[in-house]
């Protein structure tokens, strides 16, 4: 079977990905330096697959490593490039963090495909490419503006390098546009784990429900929607999970049109904050501690795709609703709380 190369597999995407891989019988190999992650991850996805990847623990931003790393592991069919620090206001916070590992690494996978003739690349690119788009539901082919924070620059500038590459020599790539992942997988062995304070919506919202926070902070109550939050368009991540694998076989049976192709990731509904709010306090069965306070800076007010083409194109569609994304999150968190 394929070999795939899967970094920032530790993680939450990467994880999924992973198992829907093993599932297939892909043979797996995961590169990450458990930055943002765990080992623990690790026995779940054999738990739930029966299978356990290659693990390697690696800064895919050191040159040095990196290069060692595919001395070492050869004959890699294609890779899925996961590994990138992902929060917006710590990239404003601190931006040179972020340029320092999405850039690096970006470069010398990029380089190591190039040295070792690794010719597919699955790329995790983010909505973030858009800014503030306009008009709404953004397509591929919308406008990329500046970007709202450093975070979304680093995107738009992977997307970039991974564009003039793939004419400068021979690979194949794919950059997914995802909106807004969240929820956990069915056995709620894997999901979403941040380390320290969520700075994503749906782990705060579960760990406000479990009692591991007082209170939720909603950031933004007057921006120009439905009801005065910020609007998103939310994915379940094992659907996520899935049109990665649809992308990398799209890839390796050569079924791609251009040497490299974009498309968005969502499911083309946009929800406010306080309707996630909602859905949660339904499927849970709880009531919400939350609070209205100021905007955070380098978030955008509103956003969700168009997903005509990636429906078309792919065969690809999202089929999980809001409810079933946050009560999985939910279980995913009750599960955590049983650990």
């Amino acid at each position: 079977m394929k070999k795939i190369l899967v970094s920032g597999g530790m993680g939450y995407i990467g994880s999924h990905t992973t198992v829907e891989l093993l599932n297939l019988g892909y043979e797996v190999i995961i590169a990450d330096n458990l930055s943002t992650s765990s080992k623990e991850v690790l026995p779940a996805i054999e738990e739930i697959t029966g299978r356990k990847p290659v693990f390697v623990e690696i800064d895919l931003a050191d040159e040095k490593a990196t290069n060692r790393f595919f001395e070492e592991h050869t004959n890699i069919d294609a890779i899925i490039h996961f590994a990138a620090h992902k929060s917006v206001n710590e990239s404003v916070d601190i931006p040179l963090k972020y340029y320092r590992n999405n850039l690096f690494s970006m470069v010398n996978v990029l380089s190591n495909m190039e040295k070792h003739g690794i010719k597919n690349l699955v790329f995790s690119s983010s909505c973030t490419v858009y800014g503030q788009a306009d008009p709404l539901p953004v397509k591929e082919d919308s406008p990329v503006q500046t970007a709202e924070n450093p975070y979304g620059n680093t995107k738009q500038i992977c997307e970039e390098m991974i564009h003039d590459t793939s004419l400068a020599v021979d690979i194949k790539a794919i950059a997914l546009r995802y909106f807004n992942p969240i929820g956990a997988h069915e056995s709620a062995k894997i999901g979403e784990l941040p380390i320290g304070v969520p700075n994503n919506l749906v782990p705060y919202i579960t760990q406000t429900g479990i009692g591991k926070r007082e209170c939720l902070s909603v950031f933004g109550k007057d921006y120009n929607t439905k009801d005065g939050t910020a609007i998103r368009d939310y994915i379940h991540v094992v659907d996520l999970a899935k049109a990665h694998i649809i992308a990398i076989e799209r890839l390796l049976n050569n079924n791609n049109k251009k040497a490299y192709e974009i498309f968005n990731l969502g499911t083309g509904n946009g929800y406010s904050v306080l309707e996630a709010i909602q859905s949660f306090e339904k499927v849970s069965g709880l009531k919400l501690n939350h609070k209205l306070v100021d905007r955070r800076k380098g978030d955008i007010e509103q956003i969700w795709a168009d997903t005509e083409y990636a429906n078309q194109e792919l065969g690809w569609k999202a089929e999980r609703g809001l409810d079933e994304m946050l009560l999985s999150a939910w279980k995913w968190e009750q599960h955590l709380a049983k650990k």
